[in-house]
């Protein structure tokens, strides 16, 4: 009999069944030989002689196609994808959908490398350390992440700069902030009584 030549129209509904599927998704060899039209009794048969390349070489050759072709019409590159991203963000913000927006940009950024995403994972239990070993974790993140945290304030006023001084440097403090405003308050009738006298 020899190998056909050319495939019939129910071989091609099949290979197309077992690529793309139906309306309800992927399909079996043997739901797909049933929707292209071979029998149910044989479906199981027809889809696997079907899928055989010694048996039905054409159609297993067609299939393989339809799979390339499904791959390239959907392929996804680093040009289409920021493309589609950037289609898609600008469709949100002509439909006023700042958040689709934002999101549509944050994965452009994320594709493109502007992003780097860190996952700490962690072991063990907090509970299950000592007080000792809770200390010397705590101290090793200060140490650890020193450079990014800003632990002390800026010192601008005098009350910030109050704890670092030592109880002396108080006192003095106290004692020449009471002579300045004794002075300035002794300066201040001399002053507006030469006002009145000019």
């Amino acid at each position: 009999m020899g190998v056909p030549k050319r495939l019939t129209d129910m071989q091609m509904r099949f290979a197309e069944f077992i690529v793309f599927g139906g309306v309800d998704g992927p399909m079996t060899q043997s739901e797909a030989a049933i929707a292209a039209g071979y029998s149910k009794a044989r479906s199981r048969q027809e889809g696997s002689e079907l899928m055989n390349p010694r048996e039905s070489p054409l159609v297993v050759q067609y299939v393989g196609s339809l799979r390339e072709e499904r791959i390239k019409k959907h392929q996804i590159t680093y040009d289409t994808h920021l493309a589609e991203l950037a289609r898609l963000r600008e469709a949100a913000l002509k439909k006023n959908s700042f958040s689709a927006a934002v999101n549509a940009e944050t994965n452009r950024g994320k594709a493109g490398g502007l992003y780097i995403e860190r996952k700490i994972i962690k072991h063990g239990k907090l509970e299950d350390m000592s007080e000792l070993e809770l200390e010397n974790k705590m101290k090793q993140i200060l140490d650890d992440y020193a450079p990014i945290l800003n632990v002390t304030p800026p010192t601008k006023t005098l009350s910030s700069k109050t704890p670092d001084m030592q109880p002396t440097q108080l006192k003095e403090n106290k004692s020449t902030s009471n002579t300045h405003s004794s002075k300035e308050n002794k300066l201040e009738p001399k002053t507006s009584q030469q006002n009145q006298s000019k």
